[in-house]
This record gives C-alpha cells, structure tokens and sequence, in this order.
C-alpha cells in the first residue's frame, strides 16, 4: 500500500468504523478483544507501525494532511491482561492514563496489545517502527526474551526479571510500608497481621519485606496467618468469601489489618463488620495504592497514596533517555508515596 497508512484505510480494509480503528489503536475500551487483536494485525500487516520519523530532540512531527497519526513514532504500552492488569481497573487503568497523556504530550503514538495474541510478538509488529515498549504489571520472561531479541527499547512498570535486565519504574513499596507499620504500632498495636499473596508480585513482596522489618526491630512477634499470607481471589465477592472463611476460624483478631492493596483492605473490612468487629474500634485496617474506592469505603480507608498518572509520566520519561542514551546504565526508579490517614485506624484499645 503506497503512501503513509491511516486508520481509514485500516477501517475499510476490515470493513470497520474508524471510530472502532481508533479505540483499539489507542487502548479504550468498547471494542472487543477479538475485533481489537484483527484491527492491530491489519494495521501492523499495512505498515501502521512502521513509518519512521526524526528521534527525539528534532523537532515535532506535523500532522498529515489527511490527520492520520501514521508520521508520529509508535510506542507499544504492553499490558497483559492476567492479574486484573487492564484498562479498566482502578489501578492500572491510571496508569496507562499518565503513559497516554504523556505520549500526546511528546507528539508520539501509541498502541496498547495485550499479550494473548496467538503469533509471536515479532510477527505482530514491526519493529523498525516501533520507537520503544513500556510493560505495564507482570510480563513473561518468554515474552521478555522476545522483546530484546528484536533489540526495542524497552521499560517496565512495577516488574523485573531476573534473568533480563532492564529499565525498570516501583513504588518505594518497602519504605512506604514501613512507614504505615510503624505508624500503627506507634498507636499501640501489638497484633498485627499482613494480608495478601507475598508471592503475587514483586511490589507485594516489597510490602512485605518492608512491613516485616519493622515489626522485627521494634521486637513484635512475627506471628503470621499463612491462609492469610498467601490469600488472593479474582474479585471482590470472592475474596470476601474466602477471608470471611478464613477470620472466623482464627481464636484471636489481630489488632490491626496491614493490607498489601486497598480492594483486599476494602473486603477485610466487609467482613469484619460481618463478624461483629467495628473498624478502627476493634481492628484497625490500611491499604496500599489509594484508588478511587478508598476514600468512599465505610469507614474511608488509610492507605499509602500512589500518584498513578504520573507514575505513567514517569515511563515515558525513563524510556524516552534509553532511546535517547541506548548505551547508559540501567535504572531502578523508586517512587514516593504519601502516607493518608483516615477513618480506618485508631490507637489500640488499652489491655486490662
């Protein structure tokens, strides 16, 4: 196909809208995952992704006289869709937000691809047009292998491998835990308990580290519900269940819940109010992340707050200097968050 390629000419050949063309190339949703994978494989068979601008530091790509966004450099937002890491959860969903904005704001386009294409990730692009890939969340080391071995620039949001070095961008989830253990047990809790998979991610992990080294050089027990430290579920309701299932049959509540993300700290609380323990009187309950929920929970939740859309910024900043400096030493990000206190925790109540 002569000439640069624009969503019209995608949407025709696939007899599509280009309303549709656009959404899916741009990662909303409203398109199915079926009709979205079709719209990127005729797009990539088309050479949508394979126009070649100036690299960074020239100047800004003019639009197309026809308005296509084909002149502007492609940047994959590689999102896999396992671990509720999709566009439309409270968390990751925000993310991808701040990578959007930015992109737009650098003048540069923007594809998002879930990982359950059927071909391998080489056939799926080109990567002469690709100007770089941001992994959001858990990739696959197979995955992982593929993209360095087609030689793209590339950065990852709150993963690494081991066996694959690379850029890569975390909260400083051990810090940030230690400051809300800390907290609590300033408070006078003595009982505490973490709640969440410590190997669902490495950011769980951190949290963990972080939460048990506290409780170690301030001499607390490491007294630890093993249900409790690898419990996860695919949904509130479910995990609700599974938690009620499990605080039950435990003799003794903790005085205090440390959660390793707000949607468990929002069921723990379900279920404590369930069982006849009033949060923060009986148990007091915290979270991680600060998503919309937190704040509107019954009681609001204290929790670590994660500015989401800059974190996203924030790789686009880091993979636009691995382009720019191919050669540079790899870096670890940590960002900081901020501790928010609310309704949920309160001082110990005193043993007699």
């Amino acid at each position: 196909m002569a000439g640069k390629v624009t969503m019209q000419q995608i949407a025709d050949h696939l007899g599509l809208s280009k309303f549709a063309v656009s959404k899916a190339l741009s990662g909303k949703s409203g398109v199915s995952l079926e009709t979205r994978e079709k719209i990127v494989n005729v797009a990539t068979q088309l050479g949508y992704f394979a126009n070649k601008s100036p690299k960074a530091g020239g100047k800004k790509n003019e639009a197309n006289p026809d308005g296509s966004q084909a002149a502007k450099e492609t940047v994959i937002v590689l999102v896999p869709n396992v671990r509720y890491q999709t566009r439309d959860s409270l968390y990751w969903g925000r993310i991808i937000d701040g990578i959007t904005n930015e992109l737009e704001a650098r003048d540069t386009g923007m594809v998002i691809v879930t990982d359950q294409f059927k071909d391998s990730f080489a056939n799926l692009i080109n990567p002469s047009g690709v100007r770089g890939i941001i992994g959001v969340g858990f990739i696959s080391s197979q995955l992982l292998l593929e993209i360095r071995s087609l030689d793209i620039p590339f950065v990852l949001i709150d993963h690494e491998d081991p066996l694959i070095p690379s850029d890569a961008l975390f909260m400083n989830n051990v810090e940030c835990m230690r400051r809300v253990a800390n907290y609590l047990i300033g408070c006078g809790h003595r009982r505490l308990q973490f709640v969440g998979n410590v190997r669902f991610s490495r950011s769980f992990a951190d949290r963990y580290q972080g939460y048990r080294s506290i409780l170690c050089e301030q001499g607390i027990p490491l007294d630890q519900n093993e249900e409790l430290l690898s419990y996860e579920g695919d949904n509130r309701s479910e995990m609700t269940e599974s938690l009620e299932t499990i605080l039950s049959r435990m003799e003794e509540l903790p005085t205090a819940f440390v959660c390793a993300n707000d949607s468990i700290a929002i069921c723990i609380m379900t279920v404590l109010g369930k069982l006849g323990a009033k949060v923060p009187a009986d148990c007091s309950v915290t979270g991680f992340d600060n998503i919309e929920d937190a704040a509107y929970a019954a009681p609001s939740l204290s929790t670590i707050h994660v500015n989401k859309e800059a974190f996203g910024r924030r790789a686009v900043e880091m993979l636009a200097r691995r382009v720019e400096q191919p050669d540079s030493p790899l870096e670890k990000i940590l960002l900081a968050g901020d501790f928010i206190l609310r309704e949920s925790t309160a001082y110990a109540k005193k043993v007699d």
